[in-house]
């Protein structure tokens, strides 16, 4: 979990209206969307603020503010319990911001397959074959004139004749 800290990259960071406009923003897969909802709900947090490579999402009671990225969310401590639904989230040892957990989005979990899935080249109708395309045609040395050193036209003249 190595991630840079500190502002935006130009050094500026905004603030967002609302999670749903942070989360469109930073392109977070709309299945991660009610996942970190119910995070935010519980830990309760007041404000949103682009960081560039992450959404700052700021507690109401003060405290470490949570990093929310596209596959993960950080910034819990040790001992905090965090409920979504029914289920005690798993938090692990943050890498890149000790002494902090993170929790992986649930769209880290899904198959590969369904994650990327494979692009198809379209398929070549009537309509989309094209005419083949035309060579470069070869250029041909005719030569070089011995008085005027001028290249030989297609007939062998040049510019002295």
């Amino acid at each position: 979990m190595n991630e840079t800290q500190g502002p935006t990259p130009a050094g500026t960071s905004r603030p967002y209206r609302n999670l749903s406009e942070a989360l469109r923003a930073h392109r977070i897969d709309t299945q991660n969307h009610e996942f970190i909802t119910a995070i935010t709900d519980a830990v309760g947090v007041s404000s949103f603020i682009d960081r560039g490579r992450y959404i700052e999402a700021i507690r109401s009671g003060g405290g470490t503010p949570l990093h929310i990225g596209k596959t993960y969310t950080n910034g819990f401590a040790e001992d905090e319990q965090v409920t979504v639904g029914a289920t005690v989230l798993r938090l692990r040892p943050s890498e890149g911001r000790a002494p902090y957990f993170y929790v992986t989005h649930p769209s880290e979990f899904r198959p590969i397959a369904e994650k990327a899935p494979a692009a198809r080249a379209p398929r070549k109708t009537a309509s989309t074959v094209s005419a083949p395309r035309p060579t470069k045609t070869n250029e041909r040395d005719y030569g070089t004139c011995d008085v005027c050193f001028m290249v030989r036209n297609a007939s062998g003249g040049c510019g002295c004749d």
